[in-house]
């Protein structure tokens, strides 16, 4: 796991001062090792730039960039099975100095160029110069694991791990994409290709970006995407034969990701997801893994008791943090340099506090992310497909016109129910469209884009986003399955994979994630959803493969979000920094809010009013942002 930056600059201004600036800012991403090189071609120069955090072959025959024939490579991710493809590449004449997976890709790549992702089970994102071609090429992996940001603008290429090391280069002109803030207020994260800034952009999953330093145009080439994976056929196999097979596919995933030269350790919450990883490495290791999980000291957000049950059951090494407003008041401050976009997700709190209690042990931890969509878990599958449906589709146009004429507010009794105004936008959306990936999309807003545009105190633009694929999505057939991939392309990407990367690596550790194994994936696309939901049973295939290692009796409780207490904090121990950052002063020094509707609603809150405490969350975000990269206030 690493952290890498650099720059193509046609003007030639571009020297190694600022690629030094732009890679040592990833040095958190990084602290074992460091490599610089700027290379001078006739059209433009060329830097490349690594911090290395050494999870496999620890010695300096890893140091990049890395070099073979015409080819100088940075490389931030893990190759699980580089000693597979290692052997192919010997058979075929190659040879190596290194133990290293860098090594093996690069000359992989040497042998089969872009066809040797298609070789990869792993995370990653890397850089290659072709200095004899003259082109440079970004490739990011399948799921999106590894992030890989590139700004594009007057015949400059800057691309990094972060947007931290693009905001390194000097001159990085670092304007507001309002359009963007509309999108982060109604989701809580930019959805990709977008960033927070203008002509910047995050590099999607299953893409590579090639620029010819001879044409100057970089040109964007797709090779996976799940929906690929969704369009297949469905399988014809038994329930027992699928369970089984997913099986096997899981101990195959969970056994890569513990290929490390280092130790590595589990995020365990206490759910099916996580459980399942900690259940299947433990039956299958000779010493006693280690678990980590955080509590609260508010106890109905506190799921560390179960976490201790089923550690205790599973007899592995647990460990356990129990945390309350002073650990999130301190932290506060820190989530601009950790997330350094607004990201609001409020579980970025107890997911950065548990990374920092892993990295005492380990330099390596498995999370679950993935296994919502997978295995279709989330509320929200249930909820789209119900709402979308809930009267004949001719009658349902004609409630939404009708609740068009309405407003709200005039309503009694339900206009003072918790975040009425939003949710009766939601379903007046909802019923207008009918169809359940709208639907989805409304819910897994926090606000509309109307109301954010309420919010903002300058016209937007509305960008599309992989929410809106209506087209794409019509060879697949089932409906429950087109939400699983819409949510796979959204919000896992985007939002849980970003908030596991930055919160691991804010500390020194290599976040792996076993349910996004590409075959894993692949095949649980073609299970109908009858399997994964049986008899009301939602993650019914997952449910039965974690119950041969765990009680039902320890697992099954209602299903409960791993998120912070925020608005018990907003009341009491972080109510302060919520007025200051939410002030008049400050707000109007962003030039972003309506300052009125903003005070509004801070106000309503703080006299009792059925408030969505996630909408205070995402302005102060913002406003945490704006003070550390735009103010410096």
């Amino acid at each position: 796991m690493c952290g890498i930056a650099g720059f193509v600059d046609f003007s030639k201004n571009a020297d190694l001062s600022m690629l030094k600036s732009m890679t040592d800012v990833l040095q958190h991403r990084g602290p074992n090792d460091a490599g610089y090189e700027v290379y001078e071609h006739a059209q433009a120069s060329v830097g490349l730039g690594q911090r290395r955090l050494s999870i496999l072959d620890l010695s300096s025959s890893g140091h990049q960039p890395m070099h073979y024939n015409q080819y100088s490579m940075i490389f931030n991710g893990e190759v699980y099975n580089f000693m597979e493809i290692r052997k192919e590449l010997e058979k075929n004449g190659y040879t190596f100095v290194s133990n290293s997976d860098t090594e093996v890709l690069l000359k992989g790549y040497d042998l089969w160029k872009e066809k040797v992702v298609d070789r990869c089970i792993g995370m990653f994102a890397f850089v290659i110069y072709d200095k004899d071609k003259g082109q440079l090429i970004l490739c990011r992996d399948r799921a999106g694991v590894k992030p890989l940001y590139y700004y594009w603008h007057n015949n400059v290429l800057l691309f990094g791990s972060e947007l931290k090391s693009l905001c390194s280069y000097p001159g990085f002109p670092k304007e507001i994409d309002v359009n963007s803030v509309s999108l982060f207020l109604q989701y809580s994260y930019i959805p990709a290709p977008y960033t927070i800034y203008k002509n910047t952009h995050k590099l999607k999953p299953g893409h590579w970006l090639h620029l010819s330093l001879h044409t100057k145009e970089p040109v964007l080439t797709e090779y996976w995407n799940v929906l690929n994976a969704y369009r297949q056929p469905l399988t014809d196999m038994s329930e027992s034969a699928i369970i089984q097979h997913t099986e096997s596919l899981m101990k195959s995933a969970y056994k890569y990701r513990m290929v490390a030269d280092v130790p590595v350790g589990v995020f365990l919450s206490g759910g099916y997801d996580s459980s399942s990883v900690a259940a299947i490495l433990q039956a299958s290791s000779g010493s006693r893994i280690k678990t980590f999980t955080i509590g609260y000291k508010e106890q109905a957000f506190d799921e560390s008791k179960e976490a201790r049950k089923i550690a205790l059951h599973l007899g592995t090494d647990h460990n356990e943090w129990i945390i309350g407003a002073a650990e999130a008041r301190e932290i506060l401050h820190q989530l601009p340099d950790i997330y350094d976009e607004p990201f609001a997700d409020n579980s970025t709190v107890p997911t950065t506090l548990v990374s920092k209690l892993a990295s005492s042990q380990v330099k390596v931890a498995l999370s679950a992310d993935g296994g919502d969509e997978l295995f279709a878990g989330y509320n929200k599958f249930n909820q789209s497909l119900r709402y979308s449906s809930s009267f004949p589709k001719g009658v349902q146009g004609l409630v939404s016109k009708v609740m068009g004429w309405v407003d709200p507010a005039t309503i009694p009794y339900f206009n003072k129910q918790y975040n009425f105004a939003s949710r009766y936008e939601k379903m007046k959306l909802i019923w207008a469209s009918g169809k359940p990936q709208e639907a989805m999309k409304y819910i897994s807003q926090y606000i509309t884009e109307s109301e954010a545009a309420g919010f903002l105190g300058t016209p937007v633009s509305a960008y599309k986003t992989n929410f809106d694929m209506n087209g794409e999505l019509n060879d697949i057939n089932d409906p429950l399955n087109r939400l699983l991939s819409v949510d796979y392309k959204t919000f896992l990407v985007d939002n849980n994979l970003v908030k596991v990367d930055r919160a691991t690596m804010s500390v020194g550790i290599e976040g792996r994630e076993p349910m996004l194994d590409h075959r894993l994936v692949e095949f649980l696309a073609t299970v109908p959803a009858a399997v994964k939901v049986k008899d009301n049973v939602n993650k019914y295939i997952l449910k039965e493969i974690v119950h041969k290692y765990i009680p039902k009796s320890l697992m099954d409780r209602p299903k409960r979000p791993f998120i912070a207490p925020l608005t018990h904090w907003f009341k009491e121990e972080l109510k302060e920094q919520m007025s200051y950052y939410l002030s008049p002063a400050k707000l109007e020094q962003s030039g972003i809010f309506n300052v009125e509707h903003v005070q509004q609603l801070l106000n309503n809150y703080f006299a009792g009013g059925k408030v969505s405490h996630q909408k205070l969350w995402n302005i102060l975000v913002f406003q945490l942002w704006y003070s550390r990269w735009i103010s410096g206030l």
